[in-house]
């Protein structure tokens, strides 16, 4: 069987391949962050198809290495759909970050955020498409709390929450939306590439670290929508997703100053203190002489520490297999060097200011802040901002 691609000039075939994928090309990225959304993937990509319409455009399934396979599906699925891409992140997890992942890996010139659980309503990514063209906005958000929005059948417990949280975050961003906390809006491509590398990427509320890490003001529209109910699965929401965002809150406002992950890395550090004392006064009772008790102490806290920063303050970055031994050893050799630093200025402070209290807390600050800035940098380090030439 003869191919007439064999025999045709390269240039020829160029341009041709290149009006295939021109044909093609995605005006509007639909990004769904997923974990454990297998019961819910198919349906949502045949709903989106419904809605969109004539609309060119793909779906970005970024994936966090869901136990219930939710990548394995999606990769069947796209055999069908080839409209359809999944992104399988291993090692990472965090619905923020996988948001950024999968916008920078998509085509469209638009780029809409929705959640795989049915609870954002497909039907409106439609209008909110064309009100961002209509309207040359920046982005366009999808609210609860204007028009004809509203949060369905909420108790009053989550719906204070939600409250809570709008009136928090409007200490940061102002009036700019009537749904700061909202997870599903529409954007354009620019805004994310002007605003990627001071996103925080941490939590849940990715829409809020977008509006107050942008560089320029945004134009931004509103389409009402009421929420509803999860179709399969089980909710993310959770207490580690609300300190998570309070933490997101006070770095954003010290704009930098105090970011969200050392307060937590302080956190977990004050409950290895009481695990330390713990363990300490446990062995005392026992008779063990205060030396090798201190000592077991010490490392009974840096282990937990180690630990618990893995899996909560660093756990978009949280090391795995053979990375984890020498982590835990650069850890404690860390903590080791923060505790001198620690002894050292509150030496310094008790002959400026003669209070222990004072010199207690001079020594913890500079220790936790050395403790937090070497180990981010060394086990936990994360892409940094190129300078601009």
């Amino acid at each position: 069987m003869h191919d007439d691609t064999v025999n045709q000039p390269i240039s020829s075939l160029s341009a041709e391949i290149n009006q295939k994928n021109k044909n093609f090309m995605p005006m509007l990225s639909v990004v769904i962050p997923t974990y454990n959304e297998k019961g819910n993937i198919a349906a949502l990509v045949e709903a989106v198809r419904d809605a969109l319409g004539d609309i060119p455009w793909e779906m970005i399934v970024v994936d966090d290495d869901s136990p219930d396979k939710t990548y394995e599906l999606a990769f069947q699925l796209a055999h069908k759909e080839p409209r359809l891409h999944c992104i399988r992140r291993v090692g990472r997890r965090g619905l923020s970050s996988a948001v950024v992942e999968g916008a920078l890996a998509s085509n469209g010139d638009f780029i809409a955020v929705m959640d795989a659980d049915f609870q954002h309503d497909e039907k409106m990514l439609k209008p909110m498409y064309e009100k961002m063209i209509a309207k040359k906005a920046d982005l366009v958000v999808g609210t609860r709390y204007a028009g004809d929005g509203g949060v369905g059948d909420w108790d009053e417990t989550r719906r204070q929450m939600s409250d809570f949280a709008t009136r928090l975050s409007r200490i940061l961003i102002g009036n700019k939306t009537s749904d700061p906390m909202s997870g599903f809006f529409m954007l354009r491509r620019e805004v994310v590439e002007a605003s990627v590398y001071d996103l925080s990427q941490q939590g849940y509320k990715i829409l809020l670290d977008i509006i107050s890490s942008a560089p320029m003001p945004l134009h931004i529209e509103e389409v009402s929508y009421v929420f509803r109910n999860r179709r399969e699965g089980e909710s993310k929401i959770s207490l580690q997703v609300m300190a998570e965002f309070l933490f997101q809150i006070i770095e954003k406002m010290s704009h930098g100053l105090i970011p969200g992950r050392f307060v937590l890395f302080s956190a977990v550090g004050a409950l290895g203190l009481c695990v330390h004392l713990g363990i300490l006064f446990l062995l005392k009772s026992y008779h063990v002489a205060f030396l090798p008790a201190q000592t077991a102490a010490i490392g009974c806290a840096m282990l937990f520490n180690f630990f618990v920063n893995n899996e909560l303050t660093y756990r978009d970055r949280k090391l795995k297999g053979w990375a984890f031994i020498p982590g835990l050893i650069l850890f404690c050799l860390i903590c080791s060097i923060g505790a001198l630093a620690n002894i050292g200025v509150a030496e310094l402070a008790i002959h400026q200011t003669s209070s222990w209290s004072l010199a207690g807390l001079a020594g913890a600050l500079i220790g936790a802040a050395f403790n937090f800035g070497a180990a981010s940098k060394l086990i936990w380090e994360r892409v940094k901002k190129p300078k601009r030439k």
